[in-house]
């Protein structure tokens, strides 16, 4: 009898679909800390904070009180309400809770804006200034859209220019992923950068902008936060996504959301209620005891993220002073988020102690960890100049960030 291989039977877009190398590299150092090694990981993009008590309470407290049941698909309307509130006040954004949409983790919400942008039969092209977080190409390809790379340099922080945006766009371009501040590399765009790219936004009126806004709480190098969809010759052509788990130790609640608003009051809300829509199929809506968490997070929290974001500061300077100091490593000072994508290159062309050669990213990342106990993201799955790179989470505690630092700088120092 012939026996069918079980991974005949997947869908072609699920074979070729990539695993999420930080997922992967998180797991192992977890799975070789629990076997008794002495792991210093850098891998993970998670908080080491709890998420405030009283946030927590509020979610306990509406669990208690029967909030158990099915809720509306884009949100409770409180909760939608104070988002709303939230991107009026602190962002600018004009719109209302009937613009959002909350999603399972702020992942989901761009998933679901792709799905809503892109027409695979129609070539669709989206376009991603790069580095950029490893998660937007396979979204982006599993909606069957082309991902059309716009490369950053480390001489320019890594962002690219509205000239390059300009030279990018063709006639299937009909979106652009900004991620500011940005994952992997740390760094953000100042409020006029990100004007001069809405100038040439404005004219490409088949252009959405997918604003992945984050880690917009957690900043500290002098640069001010700014939301594209703010920018109101655009508004309606922008998608905020954004959520509750990297500035308030969330990241376990899965808790996101998008911001579509209408062109002006009484048309319309074509964008939020398709990613809604879309939802219905798929998740219909968030755990409904945590809805309240949201309104408490989004107005009685202040304090915790500024306390958080302290802290976060703090290690920026600890681990950009350190890897700075380490032979043949350039490294753009990080501005936002808690990440650092230092330049690893001059290492390429030399041995480890181990014996191992170093010609890429990940043969140092691989050789970093099994001779120094030391797990850092190699840069290649995140695009652009990312095969010269490797990414670096300070998400962890200073004693953390130093002995790790200790480590690598001998490794490095130990290259022959």
């Amino acid at each position: 009898m012939h026996v069918m291989d079980s991974s005949s039977r997947l869908a072609q877009r699920i074979t070729n679909l990539k695993s999420s190398a930080t997922l992967a590299l998180t797991a192992k150092v977890k799975a070789l800390n629990a076997a008794g090694a002495d792991v210093i990981g850098f891998a993970a993009g998670e908080p080491d904070f709890d998420t405030p008590e009283h946030i927590k309470q509020a979610a306990i407290d509406a669990l208690n009180a029967g909030q158990t049941h099915y809720m509306p698909v884009p949100g409770d309307p409180a909760a939608r309400q104070a988002i709303a509130d939230k991107l009026r006040n602190d962002n600018a954004i004009n719109c209302g809770p009937d613009d959002i949409v909350i999603t399972t983790g702020g992942k989901h919400a761009i998933y679901l804006a792709l799905q809503c942008l892109v027409d695979a039969d129609r070539g669709a092209q989206v376009l991603v200034p790069t580095p950029a977080w490893l998660s937007y190409r396979p979204m982006i390809e599993l909606a069957g859209g082309e991902v059309i790379e716009i490369p950053g340099s480390v001489d320019n922080d890594f962002k690219i220019t509205a000239q390059q945006l300009q030279d990018a766009i063709t006639d299937r371009s009909v979106a652009i992923i900004i991620n500011s501040p940005s994952n992997p590399c740390g760094t953000m765009y100042s409020p006029d950068e990100l004007r001069e790219l809405a100038t040439v936004i404005e004219r490409c009126p088949q252009l959405t902008v997918i604003s992945d806004e984050i880690y917009e709480k957690l900043i500290f190098g002098g640069v001010d936060h700014f939301s594209i969809g703010s920018v109101q010759a655009i508004a309606d052509r922008v998608i905020t996504i954004n959520g509750l788990s990297k500035a308030y130790a969330m990241t376990g609640w899965r808790i996101g959301y998008a911001c579509a608003p209408a062109p002006a009051p009484g048309i319309d809300r074509v964008m939020a209620k398709a990613i809604a829509r879309l939802q219905g199929q798929m998740t219909s809506h968030i755990t409904s005891f945590c809805y309240a968490a949201i309104v408490e997070a989004l107005t009685n929290a202040a304090d915790d993220v500024e306390r958080m974001r302290q802290e976060f500061a703090r290690r920026a300077v600890i681990i950009h002073e350190r890897l700075t100091a380490m032979p043949g490593i350039r490294c753009p000072k990080p501005t936002g988020a808690f990440y650092v994508f230092p330049d690893i290159s001059a290492t390429f062309g030399k041995r480890s102690g181990g014996g191992r050669l170093i010609d890429s990213a990940m043969s140092f990342a691989e050789a970093l960890l099994e001779e120094a106990n030391v797990a850092v993201v190699p840069g290649d799955d995140f695009g652009g100049c990312g095969a010269h790179h490797v990414r670096l989470s300070f998400a962890c505690s200073e004693q953390h960030i130093e002995e790790g630092c200790r480590r690598i700088h001998r490794w490095i120092e130990a290259l022959t």
